[in-house]
């Protein structure tokens, strides 16, 4: 019988596990797979790494019997390709999770701002029942500018439309598919210039790197409001904090912050190992745009939702119960 090793395991998941791989010998265990503790999984056929884990050539040749592993995690840099293709172990990933929860999220944000809800919320637990300075606006009619049209920018694109939104689309490639459901893929420029609201949906990389910057925060259109539930990297801190200075943005929804280093994967945030390297409550504390009334900060949170957290694990035990019936999904290319 194949014997099956989760490495990175938090104690909610156990449970969980078990109850899905009945049937199969399982070790799960908080450890990261490393060289110097590989040889203790030496007869695991199958798998299971979150992104600590170190999954090279060194361990990987300490694990004789492996043929198949399917990573807790979109990314998959912690894994030796090479390796695994020269020697017949399969990979797969989670290539999606959570993108409802993150749209969800992003709407949070924009209703926050539009209905004035945090400082309404504020000021009657004051028992200041009044309504002056509490003025909002309606989304119906309004333009939503989608930047990133991929799995989380369909869904706020599904939601905009609930809302009775217009919404532009500015995307690599266009959808055909999105564009007879209304929606006009156009330039960035005529994104930013046209949209009453902006919403970030980009993975962070060298192309994306300050897509909202200095040089462009002009080009929004006056009362704008900026939501970024994606990566802190997709925007310069200092555009944001010009445009609410100069009345270009009347507000702005932050889940995610530049002050987020090193971060590669949503789940990763709520690992102990992540939070062990990174003083973030430290780095936050002198963020001038916590202060700002016109600025909703959340702690990097729109993924964490109950559904996508067991997403990775069902996707996860999905991929693993497919190797074992002799088929494979959500495989990596590994040559």
């Amino acid at each position: 019988m194949e014997k099956i090793v989760f490495c990175e395991i938090e104690k909610w998941e156990e449970d969980y596990i078990r109850k899905a791989l009945p049937d199969h010998v399982l070790e799960l265990t908080p450890e990261k797979l490393e060289a110097t503790n590989a040889s203790k999984f030496e007869d695991a056929t199958i798998l299971s790494p979150f992104i600590y884990s170190t999954v090279n050539a060194e361990t990987l040749s300490k694990m004789p019997h492996l043929k198949y592993i399917s990573s807790r995690s979109m990314g998959f840099d912690h894994i030796d390709l090479s390796y695994c293709a020269s020697h017949n172990i399969a990979v797969s990933n989670v290539p999606t999770y959570g993108s409802h929860t993150v749209a969800e999220h992003a709407f949070a944000l924009i209703l926050a701002l539009s209905k004035k809800l945090i400082p309404s919320v504020e000021q009657a637990k004051k028992g200041d029942f009044s309504s002056v300075g509490l003025t909002g606006f309606d989304l119906f009619g309004k333009t939503l500018g989608v930047i990133g049209t991929g799995h989380i920018g369909k869904s706020a694109i599904q939601i905009a439309q609930g809302f009775g939104m217009k919404v532009l689309a500015h995307n690599r490639t266009i959808d055909e598919d999105l564009v007879l459901k209304g929606v006009s893929f156009v330039s960035l420029d005529e994104l930013l210039a046209n949209s009453d609201v902006v919403s970030l949906h980009l993975p962070a990389c060298k192309e994306t790197n300050h897509i909202i910057n200095m040089e462009n925060i002009g080009k929004f259109k006056k009362g704008a409001i900026l939501i970024n539930t994606a990566r802190g990297s997709l925007v310069e801190t200092q555009a944001v904090l010009e445009g609410l200075e100069r009345g270009i943005l009347s507000g702005a929804g932050l889940d995610v912050l530049e002050e987020e280093v090193g971060l590669k994967e949503e789940r990763e945030f709520l690992s102990s190992e992540y939070l062990s390297k990174v003083d973030l409550k430290t780095q936050l504390l002198d963020h001038v745009l916590l202060t700002r009334d016109d600025v909703v900060i959340t702690p990097h949170n729109a993924f964490n939702s109950n559904e996508a957290l067991i997403q990775i694990l069902d996707t996860t035990i999905l991929n693993i119960k497919a190797f074992l019936m002799g088929k494979y999904q959500n495989l990596v290319k590994t040559a």
